[in-house]
């Protein structure tokens, strides 16, 4: 088995999945954070500061940003490694040079 060196998983499988869950748990977030300033449309600094200072909320926060990271960067790999290649650098390459 061939295992790519800067893939997020350890196969194309395992990437797919990891980006779908990422984008549940992105969108969850997005549900939640949407919720709250619906339900608090008067919220202040201290109210926020205490909403954010809850361990449930911090833990959630961190699976967020976490899961952006693993999410923008199978989705970047995928990108560059589908439509950028040699081939496609050496014709702007040359480009360049015109």
């Amino acid at each position: 088995m061939v295992t790519a060196v800067t893939s997020f998983g350890r196969s194309g499988l395992s990437d797919w999945l990891i980006q779908r869950l990422s984008a549940v748990v992105m969108t969850a977030y997005f549900i939640f954070i949407i919720w709250v300033f619906c339900s608090n449309p008067d919220m202040t600094y201290p109210q926020w500061s205490e909403l954010f200072s809850q361990t449930c909320v911090r833990i959630f926060s961190t699976f967020a940003l976490l899961s952006v990271i693993a999410h923008a960067w199978i989705g970047a790999w995928s990108v560059l490694t589908d439509y950028v290649t040699t081939r496609l650098l050496g014709a702007k390459a040359t480009k360049l040079r015109l």
